[in-house]
């Protein structure tokens, strides 16, 4: 087992936790148990007028109801501003970031794809090589897959980074599904940092949070999994260490679609946590047999860690 794990769950305050969201929380916390290590919990809370006021108290209390407490006091993105800002000052200064004055009208106007990937829209480098007279509105990562942005990149002297991220695709391997890539040039485009209405994108911010806080190991939904490569690049841009990927099943709704807070998805009810427990463990393939919670959550450890073991025999 890792000595030094250390895992984390990260809800937004958009809202109390759901079912889904406990899936998640449980099997976190389980992976930081089974390996002797700590979980932590982040309030990602940067976008704060999707925030929900309180909600941040209400998942801490029913992550408690649930017998899952972190190791350490939560993590406010809100609060952390400046150390955002100091790793997006580090790329602007090695011209790895720069300003973009593109709106989505303009994005969509520069499409030549059919179809945009997953609903977004792939950014097509417009102010890369400048604003053309036009007002920045928000900051974005240059990403170095093709020749012409190698030798642009190279103009800037950053070589370590340019060796380290000017690759043709991002490859990692995830701990449930394997083997991954993703050529985020070519899929993404040079995603957002600081957004035009003055919020920290996340993916700068879970990396630079992921760091701070130590993290060895991400166990999120699969929901997520397409933002990785991202965040690998900017590890690696920022010279920070990239964590181990665990990515979940998803819960999904009686539609066929993922349980959240968008879709209806109930408040979880934690008057009977042992029952929530229970239903969230299934989920994760999980049967434990007792009937008090610190005993439920003793033999789900077990179980989770026999299933790691397994895995990685």
């Amino acid at each position: 087992m890792w000595a030094t794990y250390r895992g984390r769950f990260a809800p937004s305050p958009t809202g109390p936790l759901h079912a889904g969201s406990l899936v998640a929380a449980l099997a976190s916390w389980l992976d930081a148990r089974a390996h002797g290590g700590q979980w932590l919990v982040r309030i990602e809370d940067t976008d704060t007028p999707r925030c929900v006021p309180g909600a941040d108290q209400t998942i801490l209390q029913q992550l408690a109801a649930c017998g899952l407490t972190p190791d350490e006091p939560p993590l406010y993105q809100s609060q952390r501003g400046t150390h955002y800002q100091t790793a997006l000052d580090s790329l602007v200064s090695r011209q790895l970031a720069y300003p973009c004055a593109c709106t989505r009208q303009d994005i969509e106007q520069a499409q030549t794809a059919a179809k945009p990937r997953h609903g977004e829209l792939v950014y097509p480098g417009t102010c890369r090589h400048g604003l053309q007279g036009r007002p920045a509105r928000a900051w974005r990562f240059l990403t170095l897959d093709c020749e012409q942005n190698r030798h642009f990149a190279q103009e800037t002297r950053a070589v370590t980074a340019i060796n380290s991220i000017a690759q043709q695709e991002i490859t990692w391997e995830d701990r449930r599904l394997g083997p991954q890539q993703q050529d985020v040039a070519q899929a993404v485009g040079d995603f957002v940092l600081l957004r035009a209405d003055g919020f920290w994108a996340y993916q700068l911010a879970v990396v630079v949070d992921d760091a701070a806080q130590g993290i060895t190991d991400v166990v999120r939904g699969e929901d997520l999994l397409d933002n990785t490569a991202r965040q690998i690049l900017l590890q690696r841009a920022l010279g920070l260490p990239t964590p181990r990927y665990l990515h979940l099943p998803l819960v999904l709704a009686e539609n066929g679609e993922k349980l959240s807070k968008q879709n209806g998805a109930l408040p979880l009810d934690t008057s009977q946590p042992l029952r929530a427990l229970k239903e969230a463990g299934l989920e994760l393939g999980l049967q434990p047999q007792a009937d008090q919670l610190g005993d439920w959550l003793a033999e789900a450890v077990e179980q989770w860690g026999r299933a790691v073991k397994s895995a990685s025999d």
